[in-house]
């Protein structure tokens, strides 16, 4: 089935009406937040007075985005098993996060990843460095956020070539839906800062997952809520047959008399298994979340919200990617889209026709495409408050006026940071729209395993760890991540390049840099410390007392 064929113009206004009526409700939390956002702890961090279970959804909600929900799906879809590595990826990540990183970041610092990279060191360097890796990572996952708002737009509203909707073709309302997303993403952070931002995720968790367990609940009424069906199913409907249920179909597979290439990919499947369970714990839009609750023990149980309703999100992306296996088929969501992110969407209409008629499917895939649309929102409003909160606070403040700025010139140029955060990724992302950016989010976790988490676990436990070493560790990872993707089979290579038809530079066999950038960034950070004789014990003990009771945590991180 032609999802694009089959949408009534019916369907396609139901969307349109559905994410309009979202967009309305989010901009009036936004508009609230507003009036209760005062001084600097408000905008970065809220107020810090989140409860567990708000920022547990804002958590998942910041997780979930498109690419998770979309894009697991789709994996699931047409490689069966292996897509489900994703899913548990993303989630034995959260364990990373949870023992090593949520309370001892609450306790050390105040708004950003860099309060605690800097506290024992010495402040201007290290905080340029972390500002720059986390504009890197922010920017490589927000692009492929808004180019993926594009093509979700023109798709789900149901414009094929020759077609319009509202005087727009396909083209048009990509770039108008990055433009919108863009626009709405600068104003749910210049307007509402953190608590805005905050709200807005919740109320799009919420969306989100209730879609997500409509949709699953239906495919799993079509088979008398009986999995070993479905999973047959979807085994007979695929090419694979019955080893579509086993791996192999995608990661780590065997190449019949070519052991070299076997090899390879076996470690590119652990490459991608280290950058996924081990970026997690370093991405910034997640880390700055740990500093909107009272204290350390919310931010435990703030994790632990996540860890559950992510859990739970993954579990759906499960019965969802079977579901469009064995109800879609392989050959009708390639059709659609060869990656397979139509996946979800073309599994609404086929379960909502087959429960109640046309109308059902039109109603479900509206559903289902506000549901995708939020996950969007949510996610780059999370990226854009973690890139303006960085600029203003470490660069601006601490690096630019060597920390005597006040709070509200430090909010001024935060919300100044959000307009030119969005207005960049906008640009970016009209003109990427005809690359391929699925590299971009690997290429975001590759980089904050890299480059952000050694440094930040060092930090944290390592006594003798100076300046030098946080420098050379954080350049190091960027540097090596971002250059080895840029000589990967994903950016160039025989079949595609991103540098232009028949331009290939792929020289690194693998696509996941993880397995080399994380070693290099690690040992870039080690060997960096050891070559500068820096040493401040003192203020290593008073971070490890910090740490652990969160004394001080409230006050200026400085020197």
């Amino acid at each position: 089935m032609n999802l694009l064929a089959q949408q009534t113009e019916t369907g396609r206004t139901l969307t349109f009406a559905l994410f309009l009526l979202m967009v309305a409700a989010t901009l009036v939390i936004t508009v609230w937040a507003r009036k209760h956002t005062r001084d600097a702890t408000d905008f970065h961090s809220g107020g810090r007075g989140f409860k567990p279970w708000q920022n547990g959804f804002a958590i998942a909600s910041d997780y979930m985005s498109a690419a998770s929900f979309l894009g697991i799906a789709g994996i699931i879809a047409l490689s069966g098993y292996d897509g489900f590595l994703y899913s548990i990826g993303f989630l034995v990540a959260w364990l990373v996060a949870l023992l090593l990183v949520a309370e001892l970041l609450r306790n050390s610092g105040r708004f950003t990843m860099a309060d605690v990279l800097s506290f024992r060191m010495r402040q201007r360097p290290v905080r340029t460095a972390a500002a720059i890796s986390t504009m890197s990572v922010s920017i490589f996952y927000l692009l492929a956020q808004m180019v993926g708002a594009g093509a979700l737009i023109a798709l789900l509203l149901g414009i094929k070539e020759g077609e319009t909707f509202l005087g727009m073709d396909a083209d048009v309302a990509s770039n108008v839906g990055i433009v919108f997303v863009g626009l709405l993403m600068i104003l749910y952070v210049a307007l509402g800062g953190m608590k805005g931002t905050t709200w807005v995720q919740i109320v799009q968790a919420i969306v989100l997952l209730g879609g997500a367990a409509l949709l699953a609940l239906l495919v799993l009424a079509q088979y008398g809520f009986n999995i070993s069906d479905l999973l047959g199913d979807a085994a007979s409907s695929s090419a694979a047959g019955a080893s579509f249920l086993e791996p192999g179909q995608r990661y780590g597979v065997e190449v019949a008399g070519d052991a070299t290439q076997t090899m390879w990919n076996k470690l590119d499947l652990i490459s991608l298994g280290l950058a996924l369970v081990l970026g997690t714990a370093g991405l910034p839009h997640i880390l700055i979340r740990f500093y909107t609750v009272p204290d350390s023990k919310s931010a435990r149980k703030s994790v632990n919200w996540g860890i559950g309703l992510i859990g739970s999100f993954y579990l759906l992306t499960l019965v969802l990617g079977f579901g469009a296996a064995a109800m879609v088929g392989a050959e009708a969501i390639t059709a659609q889209n060869p990656a397979g992110n139509t996946a979800a969407p073309q599994l609404a209409q086929e379960a909502g026709e087959a429960f109640g008629g046309s109308t059902v499917g039109a109603v479900l895939l509206a559903i289902i495409a506000s549901a995708a649309f939020a996950a969007i929102l949510s996610t780059v409003a999370g990226l854009v408050i973690a890139s303006s909160s960085s600029l203003a606070h470490d660069l601006y403040n601490s690096v630019i006026r060597r920390g005597a700025a006040t709070d509200r010139e430090e909010v001024v140029v935060a919300k100044i940071a959000a307009i030119g955060v969005g207005i960049v990724a906008i640009v970016l992302a009209i003109f990427a729209q005809t690359l391929n950016v699925a590299f971009l989010v690997a290429l975001a976790f590759a980089v904050a395993a890299s480059a952000n988490l050694p440094t930040l676990l060092l930090s944290l436990f390592w006594k003798r760890f100076n300046t030098a070493g946080a420098v050379w560790g954080i350049y190091g990872g960027l540097i090596s991540a971002v250059g080895l993707v840029i000589f990967s089979p994903v950016f160039s290579s025989t079949e595609r390049s991103l540098l232009g038809e028949g331009v290939d530079i792929a020289w690194f066999p693998m696509s996941n840099p993880g397995l080399v950038s994380i070693p290099l960034g690690l040992i870039c950070a080690v060997v960096g410390t050891l070559m500068s004789s820096e040493s401040r014990p003192d203020r290593f003990a008073t971070l490890q007392v910090r740490a652990l009771t969160g004394a001080g945590s409230e006050r200026a991180v400085g020197h």
